[in-house]
């Protein structure tokens, strides 16, 4: 089901030594959750992405049967670097961009609501094993996956009453797939999201456990 989901390993990267505490492990699956929320901000305000973070999201969403833990993001934490950079941010190393903020602890509260709705659950991981079957074919990244991924967030999370609301260039949002693509991207929050807390990753260690969470980024920088 949804939580045992996870990604390709990019063969181009070399594999990483594994994090070997749970403090890493929730580190790097909540920079998953900020690199798609960083992610959705720029897609919404310029139509591009950094490719190696994009493709890193949409393997760790398609792909249902990881090798392992660090599969899921390809093996290295480079590959979440945009996310580890919004990290740095939450703890006060850098500053915070507001509205990437907003978006990542939304999709955090998201997968809360998800997480207790047994059925959606059940439906997701079905849609998701449908799209993993797409992307054997088309491959990861074609917009036949990207469209039926948006179209999942669309048909399950975004039926719930906590919505996120996308600020952005209105001609931008408009444009051909891109609705898709910004889907596509909250699906992807969403799923590292459920590894987090699958990782133990919960809300009040944000704010309690914020030096935990320091000393696990520096393991990263």
């Amino acid at each position: 089901h949804l939580e045992c989901l996870g990604d390709r390993c990019m063969s181009a990267t070399p594999i990483h030594r594994a994090p070997d505490t749970p403090a890493a492990r929730q580190a790097l699956a909540l920079a998953g959750v900020f690199q798609a929320a960083s992610l959705v901000d720029e897609l919404a305000r310029t139509g591009q992405v950094d490719t190696r973070a994009w493709e890193t999201l949409i393997n760790a969403t398609v792909d249902t049967n990881p090798e392992s833990f660090e599969a899921i993001y390809g093996g290295h934490p480079n590959n979440l670097r945009r996310g580890l950079e919004t990290l740095e941010a939450l703890v006060g190393r850098k500053q915070a961009n507001p509205v990437v903020l907003r978006y990542g602890f939304s999709l955090l509260l998201l997968m809360n609501k998800l997480r207790t709705d047994r059925q959606m659950m059940d439906v997701l991981g079905q849609k998701l094993t449908h799209v993993q079957g797409q992307a054997e074919h088309f491959g990861t990244t074609h917009e036949n996956v990207i469209a039926s991924l948006g179209e999942t967030y669309q048909e399950t999370i975004s039926t719930f009453k906590t919505r996120i609301v996308v600020q952005g260039d209105p001609s931008l949002l408009q444009t051909r797939m891109m609705p898709e693509r910004v889907r596509a991207c909250l699906m992807a929050g969403i799923r590292f999201a459920l590894l987090w807390h699958q990782q133990g990753g919960r809300r009040w260690k944000l704010v309690f456990q914020r030096k935990a969470l320091r000393r696990a980024l520096d393991n990263f920088s």
